[in-house]
Order: structure tokens, then C-alpha cells, then sequence
């Protein structure tokens, strides 16, 4: 008899960190209570009950004194807010994939549409969810359930739907199709964890291509029997909470035998039931290591192989994994990062895990895939980072219609182009075989979106914090100039964007900041003002050195001549710039020894004369200038 033990078999990631909470308090000496039986398994509840740990039903039921586990299933907002009321201790180990889920339904609620849920009523899990939600809810098991309700009052409804974890994954598969066909504008989620995902697609595996198939798990555990519910449409499924369960008679006619579990089963109760099925094998010489070396054998789409590199080519990778078969990885099945080389990335002798992609048995060949695998186990990483809100690294690959594609962990990533950056309009091809810091904001199975822009604003709020905790009048900045207007440009100083008025970008008169800067300069500036109330900064970007004032007073004494331009006239003179930023008056009793009754029979806009300082009043900023005086020097 052939064993397969299917390698998702057992504890799930969120029943795994309720059962080592529990164990850390009780093993901390803590008095422990929690809210209904931890897990559906009866053996690991009552290994905890053995350590001390209480099982506790309703509120009501727990003792004094006591802190509280919430189970992984989650509980209703209403129980929260009991607990608090009686001041217990609580330590929350819903799983983050549920607690996505109250999420989803809380905002439901807000927005006033109909909560859907796929699951089974009675189930705590869905009850939680159902508790979540302050607006109008409805709990299907299967597609016949959805298709009775769905009046024609109900489908032009606002509608939010999501999944019970553990859901079977073809019902639901039924019932989005039906939703999306017949409803309006429905909001669909894709709430069944990767974890179920998984183990229900192996069991599927499994079930067609063995005689039997063994599912443990607690009788009363939902995931279990879906697994059940999946494996029994393809081949004889025995369901066993213990190995006690077993005979020798159930393996009478079978040959190859799989083997998998429920979410909430531990390790050692599989392990339990591996032995005794061992003890029925009929070739008495065949050990139990053996069998399940053997059973690691027979290779399948999908299936988790490790393998040992045997050759290196620009365009595959040659592998050894242990059966008749020999492996091949091709380059595009390695990266999904075009620049990366075969012979660089990977060398002779080099363990790998990989996942089966086909199988050619005429051939003698199995097509492997590395990213595929890695893609697995980032799916799961991906899932907790965003739950926590986790900075991951992202290589960009390509800018699309609406955004940016990249990949985190061998998983791709859409980042849409409201999320690619702090401004709108940005060139976003720019960011294109860069490696970009982002945070994942959405992640339903397949369905992964990320968001530079999650990143950016943290940084820039923690530096728009440490800029005003340092900021004062004068001191000075390099900056970089993001925006031009007609009044101003506006200068990111470090977090903070601050404004130089168009009179301080030059002692000169200018008609638009693009007359001295663009978009991208780097400038130095300094803090004119400071508005820490509204959180307005005024920069100033002329410099002292520069000023013509000084240098009219520093370098041209009374006396001076300068060849200049007329810039203007009027009726009682004409004005000529005798350095940038300062125009002089030649008064029209100026201009000429003989009587001048009109400016502009003499002087005209764009006219070089000759013209001498005779007087200035630097308070008032103004300049005497006269052509006549020269006249006069000249005789």
C-alpha cells in the first residue's frame, strides 16, 4: 500500500498562533480562560484544559480573576465591548484573515448595503462576522440558498459579499459567477484564506488519483469537512478524529491511500494515524520511513518537490528530484525579473524547492517552477504584511494602463497610479527597474494591490514633524522646486513644502517664477516666516551679496555715469535702469540745456543714454539721474 501524505496537512497559520498564545500563558503561570473551545480539535482542547487553561462558553461562564483568549474564529463587536465592560484581561487571537472580514463588514455597515456571507450559520466564525455588521446581513450554505433569496428587490441592492474562511472553494466559485451575473455593481471579496485554498486543491489532487483517502480532524471542525466534502466526490474518504478510529479493514482494498488534515489538527495527532496505518501494510519489511520516502515519489501538477541542480544552461536549469523523471526549470519559470541570468543566479549541486508544473511521462520529463513555489509562500507573507501593515520591497517590472506591476516575493503586484506616488500627473515610467518600498493594502487571493504611497506619507509625515520641531526664522535649506505658480514657487525643504514669493526670487522685476527657476532645481533657501499655527512656511531666496542696493552704495558714489536703457517715461521725465532691480528718474528739467516740453520728443522706450548719479535716498529707494549735467561737463 502507497501512503501520500499531503503536504498542507495540519495546523493552519491563525490556529497555530492561538494554540502558542494559549501554551506561552499557561506556561507563564497565568490563570487562562477562553471564550468557547479553542480550537475543534478535542485532544488539543483537553491537552490545554490539563494545563489549566478553562473552556468558557458565554461570559457568564467566565471565572473571575481570569484573562481571556478570544479563539481564532474571532467574536461579535458586541462581545468586545461586554468584556471590556467586566474589565477582563483579553488577548485577541482571531485570525487576520477573519478579522479582514469584520473589517469588510463593519464597512458594510457604515455604507448602508446588504452584508451576503457564504458559510454556515451556526458556525462561530460567521457568527462574528454577522455581529460585525450594523446593517441588513444574509448567510447562505450554497449557490441554492443565494439563488432563493436573490429577488428582484434584493439585486439592485448595494451589496458587499464575503466568504467564510474555511468555505468550500468550487461553491463559492458558483455562487460569485451567479452574483456578478445577476446583481448590480456587487462588491465581492475573496475571503477564503490561502491556507484553505491550498489544502482543499490538494485534497482535490489527492482524491483522484488515490483509492482512498484519510481526513483528520475534530468531527465538529467546519474546514475539516469541507475537506471531507471535496475528497468523497472522487474516492472513498474516511474521516478520523484519532488513529483509535482506524482498522485494518478500511485499507483492505486499497493500494495508494492519502492522507490529509484539518486546519486545527496538531502534528502529532497526524503522526499518530500515519503509525497505525503502517502497522496494515502487508510487507511486514517495508518501514514506516520508507513508505513515507515512497510516498513522496509519484510526482503530480502541483505537487512540492525538492530538488538537487545537475546542469545550468542560459535557458534551464537541469534538476534531480529523486524519481525517474528528470527535471527541467525554464528561465521564465526561475524570475520573473527579465535581467537575471541562469548561470549568476544558480550553480551545480544547489538544493532547490520547486512545484510541479506538468508532468510528461512519455517523455520521462516534469516541468518545474521556482517563482511558483516562492509565489506560494510569498502569498502567505503578502496576506500577514498587510494585516500589519508591513513595508515590504518591491521590484518594479513594468508601468501599465493606470499603473505600475511589480513583484514582491515572487507574488505580482498592481500598484495603481493614485497609490504610485505623493502627487498626481508624476512621469511613472520613471519608476521602472527601480526597487520601491510599499505597503500591501489589499490582498484576496490573486488580487494584490500595493501602495508607494502608504510609504512616502509615513516618511513625510515623520520628516514634516522633524522639520517643525527644528524649524526657526533663518535658518537655511537645500531644496527642491515641485511646483511653480504665478504668484510663487513652491520648495520641498524636507517634508515641507515651502513658498518663495515671486518678489523674492530676484532683485530684478521678473513676470513668472519660470523666468529664474524650473520644475526640479535645487536651490538653497532660508525661512523668512513661519506660520506654526497653520503650518505655513514664507522662504526667502535672494541673497544679501546680491543685492543692488548695496552694490549701488558699496560701488557708485555721487558722480557716477552709467550707459543704460530707458525703461519708461512719463510726463515729468523718464526712467533708465542703471542696474538690475533699480530704474533712476531723469527728471524732464534733466534731460537737456535747452527747454524740453515734451519726454518723448527726446527719449523713447529702449533708448541707450549716458546719464549721471546727481542724488539717491536709499530710505526711499530713489535716484536722481541727469543727461544734462554731463552736457554741462562736457563744456
Amino acid at each position: 500500500m502507497e501512503i501520500i501524505r499531503a503536504k498542507t496537512a495540519g495546523f493552519c497559520f491563525g490556529v497555530d498562533r492561538a494554540v502558542k498564545l494559549t501554551d506561552q500563558l499557561a506556561d507563564a503561570g497565568k490563570k487562562v480562560a477562553t471564550l468557547g473551545p479553542l480550537i475543534h480539535n478535542p485532544q488539543c482542547v483537553a491537552r490545554l484544559e490539563a494545563k489549566g487553561v478553562v473552556t468558557a462558553n458565554s461570559i457568564d461562564q467566565l471565572p473571575g480573576g481570569y484573562e481571556v483568549v478570544i479563539r481564532s474564529h474571532g467574536v461579535d463587536s458586541a462581545t468586545y465591548r461586554l468584556l471590556a465592560q467586566r474589565g477582563f484581561t483579553v488577548h485577541d487571537a482571531t485570525c487576520p484573515f477573519v478579522a479582514k472580514i469584520h473589517r469588510i463588514a463593519q464597512k458594510a455597515g457604515q455604507e448602508g448595503a446588504l452584508l451576503l456571507v457564504a458559510g454556515d450559520k451556526t458556525h462561530p466564525e460567521v457568527e462574528g462576522i454577522v455581529g460585525s455588521t450594523t446593517g441588513e446581513v444574509f448567510v447562505f450554505a450554497d449557490l441554492d440558498e443565494l439563488e432563493a433569496f436573490s429577488t428582484p428587490q434584493i439585486i439592485t441592492k448595494p451589496v458587499f459579499c464575503v466568504a467564510q474562511t474555511t468555505f468550500q472553494v468550487t461553491k463559492w466559485a458558483k455562487c460569485v459567477k451567479f452574483l456578478k451575473k445577476v446583481y448590480t455593481n456587487p462588491k465581492v471579496f475573496d475571503t477564503i484564506c490561502n491556507a484553505t485554498w491550498a489544502r482543499q486543491q490538494e485534497t482535490e489532487e489527492l482524491s483522484r488519483r488515490c483509492d482512498l483517502v484519510v481526513v483528520i480532524g475534530g468531527h465538529s471542525s467546519s474546514n475539516t469537512q469541507k475537506l471531507v466534502a471535496v475528497a468523497s466526490a472522487n474516492c472513498k474518504t474516511l474521516a478520523v478524529e484519532t488513529a483509535a478510529e482506524l482498522s485494518g479493514e478500511d485499507f483492505a482494498a486499497a493500494r495508494c491511500v492519502g492522507v490529509t488534515a484539518g486546519a486545527s489538527t496538531p502534528s502529532s495527532i497526524i503522526e499518530e494515524v500515519l503509525n497505525k496505518m503502517s502497522e496494515t501494510v502487508q510487507n511486514e519489511e517495508l518501514s514506516f520511513a520508507e513508505m513515507i520516502e515512497q510516498s513522496m515519489k509519484p510526482v503530480f501538477n502541483g505537487k512540492i518537490v525538492t530538488g538537487v541542480v545537475t546542469a545550468v544552461s542560459p535557458s534551464e536549469v537541469t534538476v534531480d528530484i529523486g524519481t525517474k523523471q528528470t527535471g527541467f526549470i525554464a528561465a521564465s519559470e526561475w524570475s520573473d525579473d527579465p535581467s537575471v541570468k541562469l548561470e549568476d543566479a544558480v550553480k551545480k549541486g544547489d538544493e532547490l524547492e520547486l512545484v510541479v508544473i506538468k508532468v510528461n511521462d512519455q517523455e520521462g520529463t516534469v516541468a518545474l517552477s521556482k517563482k511558483r513555489f516562492e509565489a506560494r509562500a510569498g502569498a502567505e507573507e503578502l496576506e500577514k504584511a498587510a494585516e500589519e501593515g508591513t513595508v515590504l520591497e518591491c521590484n518594479i517590472t513594468e508601468a501599465v494602463k493606470g499603473g505600475l506591476v511589480g513583484f514582491v516575493k515572487s507574488v505580482k503586484v498592481f500598484i495603481p497610479a493614485s497609490q504610485a506616488s505623493l502627487r498626481r500627473g508624476e512621469d511613472l515610467t520613471q519608476l521602472v527597474k527601480t526597487k520601491q518600498d510599499i505597503k500591501i493594502i489589499e490582498c484576496s487571493g490573486r488580487r494584490v494591490i500595493g501602495s508607494i504611497r502608504a510609504v512616502l506619507a509615513e516618511k513625510a509625515a515623520a520628516a514634516k514633524e522633524a522639520f517643525w520641531a527644528e524649524a526657526e526664522v533663518g535658518k537655511h535649506y537645500n531644496g527642491v522646486v515641485k511646483n511653480l505658480t504665478d504668484y510663487g514657487a513652491f520648495v520641498d525643504i524636507g517634508g515641507v513644502d515651502g513658498l518663495v514669493h515671486i518678489s523674492e526670487l530676484s532683485w530684478d522685476r521678473i513676470k513668472h517664477p519660470s523666468e529664474v527657476l524650473k520644475v526640479g532645481d535645487e536651490v538653497e533657501v532660508y525661512i523668512k516666516s513661519l506660520d506654526t499655527e497653520n503650518q505655513k512656511v514664507s522662504l526667502g531666496y535672494k541673497k544679501a551679496e546680491d543685492n543692488p542696493w548695496e552694490r549701488l552704495k558699496n560701488e557708485y558714489p555721487i558722480g557716477s555715469v552709467f550707459h543704460a536703457p530707458v525703461v519708461s517715461t512719463t510726463k515729468f521725465g523718464a526712467f533708465v535702469r542703471i542696474l538690475p532691480g533699480i530704474d533712476g528718474l531723469v527728471h524732464i528739467s534733466e534731460i537737456s540745456r535747452e527747454r524740453v516740453e515734451k519726454v518723448t520728443d527726446v527719449l523713447n522706450v529702449g533708448d541707450e543714454v549716458d546719464v549721471k548719479l546727481i542724488e539717491v535716498d536709499f530710505d526711499k529707494r530713489r535716484v536722481g539721474l541727469s543727461m544734462k549735467a554731463l552736457q554741462e561737463d562736457a563744456e
